[in-house]
């Protein structure tokens, strides 16, 4: 690739190209296992699995999935949190060249039940906690082979569960009892090229129908390699065998996915494994650890850690090496504070559809405020004019981020046309505006689609609208972002009742409880006579979005 721009303002030892290995994505566990194979790869509440015993884990599993008749191509769903079970099956089905459907646990069986659909899973790795809606679900859809595990089942001096202990359904399948009854650790022989397909990761997009962004082996490796030499100004100066990472973002998540678990397993770091984000369990969980090398994670986390009343005791600035932000941008504040004391951070941007990354900040060099940073290593970036798509935008005027290169998807599941859409002659339409000033950094401005991001979770105004609208009393709703402090964005609902109905906001939550995620039900219900729309009776969101910044600003 030609030199570019912004190659000016990498770090010293960042490349500008990078020489990918052409390896599939479970060739990355060989490379700990054989340099630290006693090492700790992961540590889940205090209990220890070195690289040695995880590759043995996945190996065997590998092939007990192999005796169940898991083949190329066929989609496993990991519908698991942060737990040793996650990386073991992830890899083990990656190895047989299954693809991976990641699941959020906090999904409702409608929203699993949509999933399990559109990617036609033939297997799904559950947990114990989710049973009831898997239960659910399965009575929706055919899965043929359901593993079970429990969120204990790893953790020393706990008793494993069982099949039974579990009171699982006739034919459904004990993890624990698959690993027991599998002995062989020869690696899998099925042929798994870098252009196969890796993942698929659900994502909203503009219609507001979930699409499986799919990404290669290669996309996943390419995404791994970005993001671990990035890091190499600080990373590099802590030696392999004290290397950790803190791994509180969701393996589910794309981020996660690259960021923590394959970036951990490059690096050669240990896992410091957190299945949920409560702040004072963090607490207690930081304190056993003298040193982090690596923290990825979200501004809402940021914010609750180092405004923590614990957080001078615990000397949390001494233990920190590298912050990386993501998936919402970081207020001047809290950069400020981070920097007042003396962590290293970086933000990044990049979308399930780019594996992730693709555009960020230097870690020792320049960062500015409020940007999103530079194209990394071999992505081409451009901002093209928003009617027209193609003209390339003068500096400072507002455009379409697009990007191409190594870590762009291959398309959307089964999806012809909105992969035709979003991605042509190989770039990626981002629906994300952005401007470029005088030195070439990059600033969103604007979402082209009506996204709401609150704790780092990307909503989409569209499910909670469907959800809204199934309600009895409910004529006419529409929901959006209103900024907030803590999240970032929290969901606020405009609601307007049938004649001679009432309602409360209290009736209105409750019902939204019980048919959406957690993070998804809004938290604001404003009762209004009649929602603004357009000549074509088209909601505009637009316009309350502009009541809502016109109130905040009163606040101020």
């Amino acid at each position: 690739m030609e030199t570019k721009p912004w190659h000016r303002h990498y770090d010293y030892n960042v490349p500008t190209t990078i020489r990918y290995p052409r390896l599939a994505i479970h060739n990355l566990v060989e490379l700990p296992a054989n340099t630290y194979p006693d090492k700790t790869a992961l540590n889940y509440f205090g209990t220890e699995i070195t690289f040695w015993e995880l590759r043995t884990q996945i190996l065997r599993f590998a092939n007990a999935l192999g005796t169940l008749g898991i083949q190329k191509g066929d989609r496993v769903g990991m519908h698991l949190p942060n737990c040793p079970q996650y990386p073991i099956a992830y890899y083990a089905a990656l190895s047989l060249g299954a693809i991976i459907v990641n699941l959020n646990p906090l999904y409702t069986p409608d929203e699993l039940t949509m999933m399990a659909n559109t990617s036609g899973l033939t297997t799904l790795v559950t947990f114990d906690m989710a049973l009831p809606a898997i239960r659910t679900l399965c009575k929706n859809v055919r899965i043929p082979r359901v593993i079970v595990t429990a969120m204990t089942d790893y953790i020393k001096g706990f008793p494993v569960s069982s099949a039974k202990s579990l009171d699982l359904e006739e034919g459904w399948l004990h993890f624990s009892e698959l690993l027991d009854k599998s002995t062989s650790t020869k690696r899998s022989r099925v042929e798994v090229s870098a252009n196969d397909p890796a993942l698929i990761q659900f994502t909203g997009g503009t219609t507001g129908v979930p699409k499986g962004a799919v990404l290669t082996h290669g996309n996943v490796i390419a995404a791994v390699l970005a993001s671990a030499l990035w890091g190499n100004p600080t990373i590099s100066l802590t030696s392999p065998e004290k290397r950790s990472v803190l791994a509180v973002l969701p393996y589910f998540h794309v981020y996660g996915n690259i960021v923590v678990m394959n970036w951990a397993m490059f690096s050669c770091a240990t896992q410091i494994q957190v299945p949920r984000f409560n702040i004072d369990e963090m607490m207690e969980l930081l304190a056993k650890f003298n040193e982090i090398t690596f923290f990825p994670t979200v501004p809402t986390l940021i914010t609750a850690l180092i405004n923590h009343p614990k957080a001078e005791e615990l000397n949390l600035a001494k233990k920190i090496g590298l912050l990386n932000s993501g998936a919402a941008p970081m207020a001047t504040e809290l950069i400020d504070k981070v920097k007042d004391m003396g962590i290293y951070f970086s933000e990044g941007y990049g979308l399930s559809e780019s594996t992730s990354v693709g555009i960020c900040n230097p870690i020792l060099g320049l960062k500015k405020v409020g940007s999103i940073g530079v194209p990394i290593p071999d992505n081409d970036v451009k901002l093209v004019d928003i009617e027209d798509g193609k003209t390339e935008v003068p500096q400072g005027q507002p455009g379409e981020i697009i990007m191409k290169g190594p870590v762009i998807m291959q398309g959307y599941w089964n999806n012809p046309e909105e992969t035709a859409g979003q991605l042509k002659d190989g770039w990626l339409y981002t629906g994300d505006i952005a401007i470029r000033d005088e030195e070439g950094y990059l600033f969103i401005v604007d979402r082209k689609k009506d996204m709401i991001i609150a704790g780092g979770f990307n909503i989409y105004p569209r499910d909670i609208d469907e959800v809204l609208f199934q309600h009895p009393k409910v004529a006419e709703a529409v929901s959006l972002g209103v900024k907030d402090e803590y999240r970032g964005e929290t969901v606020k609902a405009f609601v307007v009742l049938k004649p001679g109905e009432t309602c409360t906001a209290e009736e209105i939550i409750k019902f939204c409880k019980e048919k959406l995620a957690p993070y998804k039900v809004p938290k604001l219900i404003e009762f209004r006579e009649s929602i603004p729309k357009s000549a074509v009776g088209k909601i505009l969101r637009k316009t309350l979005r502009e009541e809502e910044d016109a109130k905040a600003k009163q606040k101020k």
